[in-house]
């Protein structure tokens, strides 16, 4: 990207929480918050300031399948950020003092989700789609698994996981891949030893049969999240089930907006959502409702669903959605950060790199028959879990 300043740049490891079992949920996200309490080289506020002193940021994140690192610098810094990724990835101490005080932020981070009942829903509903399998833990843990892990647990986790062999780096900006090979070999990570054989295991994606629950809370509002199994990252229909997300709830003039919203005025917020996984994937619908009107919520939701799910989606309708979906991409790929995700995740997914032209012309090729396939296969009613958490009225 020759017209902007920066780089971002990342190192995805290939563990997190579905690698996990659930009497240590949330192991691979304490892990990567303990990377940051110093290394051999750098104490955590030199850690800190290695990077924000340059204009620059460092972050990390713990997901369902990969947990990342990633840095964003101005282009004469690339080489700072590889060497403060290297040494906080591979090179951290994890001294058990520094323990005690790091499960304690990860306790108040749980009682933040705890506190906030439109995040709890979703962890709620995760745990319902998918059961006992690591799809349904928290990823952050609970207060009793976080309570009970061990530095020896975090040096197990990191000793198994965090080599060159499960790591992806990507890097966009401006920097062509010659020169980020060179700063990645200068900064010694080709020197490192590339780790145990194999990835880590997961267990089959196993989800349990669609049913309602609720969950009883104070609050003014009913928090409301609909959703089923979907198709995977590498699946040929992710981008038409984008596009029915999209019409069904991706905006001011999608469906659940103006029927739930701006018609029925049961709801600020209304949306559809989706998430791909390497196996698997999730697609649903969240509203916030006054307790009072949460059934009609759902109602009026159910409609939508089953409408779609009946009818497919007129022809007019798609084609509005494909220049919605495609302005959707094609302005998202304008950030840096944007462009390093999109990168790691053709090797994270082991997919070939498509070019933006090439992603746009596939949603050009989405027609009304793959649309209605899509909306009878996932969006009927009867393969939504919905879970509710308000107070029962």
């Amino acid at each position: 990207m020759p017209g902007v300043r920066s780089v971002a740049i990342g190192a995805w490891i290939r563990a997190a929480s579905l690698h996990e079992q659930r009497d240590s949920m949330g192991v691979s996200h304490l892990l990567e918050h303990m990377v940051f309490k110093g290394t051999a080289r750098r104490t955590a506020k030199e850690i800190a300031l290695a990077l924000e002193t340059l204009g620059g940021s460092l972050d990390a994140y713990t997901g369902r399948e990969h947990t990342a690192f990633q840095a964003r610098v101005l282009d004469i810094h690339v080489r700072e950020a590889a060497d403060v990724l290297v040494d906080l990835v591979y090179r951290p101490i994890l001294r058990a003092s520094d323990l005690q005080t790091e499960r304690k932020v990860v306790l108040e981070e749980i009682s933040t989700v705890e506190d906030t009942p439109d995040d709890l829903v979703f962890e709620l509903h995760n745990e319902a789609l998918w059961g006992s399998h690591p799809y349904g833990y928290s990823i952050l843990g609970t207060r009793d698994t976080v309570g009970r892990l061990a530095i020896s647990d975090l040096q197990t986790l990191h000793a198994r996981a965090y080599h060159p062999g499960q790591t992806v780096v990507a890097a966009a900006g401006n920097i062509v891949h010659e020169e980020l090979i060179g700063i990645v070999g200068a900064t010694g990570w080709a020197e490192l030893e590339p780790g145990p054989d194999g990835r880590m295991i997961a267990p089959p994606a196993v989800p349990v049969a669609p049913h309602r629950r609720h969950v009883e809370r104070e609050g003014a509002q009913t928090h409301v999240v609909f959703g089923s199994p979907a198709v995977a990252h590498g699946d040929p229909r992710r981008y038409t089930l984008a596009l029915v997300s999209t019409l069904l709830g991706g905006g001011m003039s999608s469906r659940l907006f103006q029927r739930v919203r701006e018609e029925l005025g049961l709801a600020y917020a209304v949306y559809s959502f989706q998430t791909f996984h390497a196996d698997t994937g999730t697609h649903g619908v969240y509203v916030g409702t006054a307790p009072e009107t949460a059934s009609e919520a759902v109602a009026a939701i159910t409609d939508e669903l089953d409408r779609v799910a009946g009818e497919g989606l007129p022809a007019a309708e798609i084609e509005a959605g494909k220049n919605q979906l495609k302005g959707q991409v094609t302005l998202s790929l304008e950030s840096v950060t944007a462009r390093m995700y999109r990168a790691a995740s053709t090797e994270l997914y082991g997919e070939p790199f498509q070019s933006l032209d090439a992603v746009l012309a596939e949603i050009d090729r989405i027609d009304p028959t793959a649309v209605r396939a899509v909306c009878q296969e996932f969006f009927s009613p009867d393969r939504q879990t919905i879970v509710t958490l308000g107070p029962t009225t």
